[in-house]
């Protein structure tokens, strides 16, 4: 076997292994012992396994990115037949190259700042928002949505190629037709100022609830506090004496002198 050879052999086998156990189960020793060879021809060729992760990365990631640019990128052609194009592609990448794409999409290696999918996702992105832009100008729609809409569009086509890679009980023609299905028509009806319905509603009616309920125990604790003043004032109306049956400062009652003499005042006798 050439030197060729044997590297394109560790590259396979590599991506087998970090397809199916991802990068941080995958050891040296298990890249060498499948592949027949000593710990020193991978450390040779790659440097160790971070080399040859990077290596299938790279690969993978080329493959990917022409793909997708590739079907993108036809100015003449209809929206719809760019979306049609563009999730076939991907569906085919993923057929074709079932572990790359699982090494893309599993978890990469802590020591890997770059995030190379998200970063070709971006990219992908950037094409997607071209083409949204033209779309949204004739239909008069604002642009600001647009970041979003193609983040939007990029997710839900990725999300379902990755559980198409794991369930495949629909051709790649077949689930190509739904992604654009779904795309296409939210895509061909959108509203100019789009906003919750069924929620909003929702919002609004428990807002005017709470409302209610709070006036109505404001309501509650205004009487309750007129009640309690109401009943303070009775008791200290009770408590102050009457000034004519009050006792003077000797303790005799504040009697006139007028009636004293009456009281005093012999009958006369009509005779």
């Amino acid at each position: 076997m050439t030197s060729y050879q044997r590297r394109e052999q560790l590259i396979e086998i590599g991506r087998s292994l970090f397809a199916a156990e991802g990068f941080e189960a995958v050891s040296v020793e298990e890249i060498a012992a499948t592949a027949k060879v000593s710990k020193p021809i991978v450390y040779e060729h790659f440097g160790g396994k971070e080399g040859l992760y990077a290596v299938i990365v790279d690969r993978e990631m080329r493959t990917l990115t022409d793909t997708l640019i590739n079907a993108l990128s036809d100015p003449n052609a209809h929206p719809r037949q760019i979306v049609e194009r563009t999730a076939l592609a991907l569906l085919t990448y993923v057929e074709e190259n079932a572990d790359g794409f699982r090494v893309l999409t599993r978890d990469s290696p802590k020591t890997d700042p770059s995030s190379s999918f998200n970063s070709l996702l971006g990219d992908i992105s950037v094409h997607v928002e071209d083409i949204l832009t033209e779309s949204f100008k004739r239909q008069h729609l604002p642009a600001k949505g647009v970041p979003y809409y193609a983040q939007m569009l990029i997710g839900m086509t990725v999300y379902t190629c990755q559980y198409w890679a794991d369930q495949r009980k629909l051709s790649k023609e077949q689930l190509a037709a739904h992604i654009v299905n779904l795309a296409w028509y939210g895509l061909s009806r959108m509203e100019a100022k789009p906003e919750l319905r069924f929620e909003n509603e929702k919002t609004i009616r428990a807002a005017e609830k709470q409302a209610a309920r709070e006036a109505k125990e404001n309501a509650k604790r205004e009487r309750k506090a007129a009640k309690s003043q109401d009943r303070t004032g009775k008791a200290d109306g009770q408590d102050e004496p009457d000034s004519a049956d009050a006792p003077n400062e000797t303790g005799e009652t504040n009697e006139t002198p007028q009636s004293q003499e009456q009281q005093q005042q012999p009958t006369v006798d009509g005779n």
